[in-house]
């Protein structure tokens, strides 16, 4: 029962649409009908023009991961599965949020959140494919694509040196692999369509 509470705190806080509530009360906008529709920090930055209100989004959006984590963590069994448990589903509902008929963000924040609790260095290796894809593409979508699906591959190419630099040890090498190739695989969903258009786009350049 302890891995539903788990579950059930983190899919509560996820859900939580922070964008979406946050420009309705600072500027009347519905975030899921206006840039790309996606109820995150960057969307948020681009369709309100506020710095401000990019990074608060951002922030709020990476302490509800953090914060699932934590309470499961301290709560319900000081493990790095009942922790991880909480962050997969806090991130499942950020992205495909009840309240917003199942629309959402894309989940990288959330799961900072999370991993700066559970496996920093999950997230330090996330963040330096990211910038090496983005200096070569210049691309946000394809950075975070492409660092997303390295960084799934990197847990089962080389998990003792992330496990051995976490806060938060696996019971074994494959329950770490398993779950962040998990939380990976959902934070990919949310970048399909981008893809698609950063594809189309650049296919439509060569077109030209």
């Amino acid at each position: 029962m302890n891995y539903f509470y788990s579950a059930l705190i983190g899919y509560l806080l996820g859900s939580i649409p922070t964008a979406y509530l946050l420009l309705k009360k600072s500027h009347g906008i519905d975030i899921t009908q206006n840039g790309s529709g996606n109820v995150g920090a960057m969307n948020s930055y681009e369709v309100s023009n506020s710095k401000r209100i990019g990074l608060l989004v951002f922030l709020l959006d990476a302490l509800k991961g953090w914060l699932s984590s934590f309470i499961a963590f301290h709560f319900f069994g000081e493990t790095f599965l009942i922790a991880i448990t909480a962050l997969i589903a806090s991130v499942f509902a950020h992205c495909y949020s009840p309240w917003l008929k199942f629309k959402g963000g894309r989940g990288l924040a959330t799961s900072a959140g999370g991993a700066f609790l559970i496996s920093i260095p999950v997230m330090i290796i996330w963040a330096l494919e990211w910038m090496a894809v983005y200096m070569f593409s210049k691309s946000i979508h394809l950075g975070n694509f492409m660092a997303t699906i390295f960084t799934a591959i990197g847990a089962f190419l080389f998990p003792q040196i992330l496990i051995h630099y976490s806060f938060l040890k696996p019971a074994s090498i494959s329950e770490f692999s398993l779950t962040v190739t998990i939380l990976m695989l959902i934070i990919l969903t949310k970048h399909i369509t981008p893809m698609r258009d950063f594809l189309k786009s650049n296919n439509n350049l060569k077109d030209k």
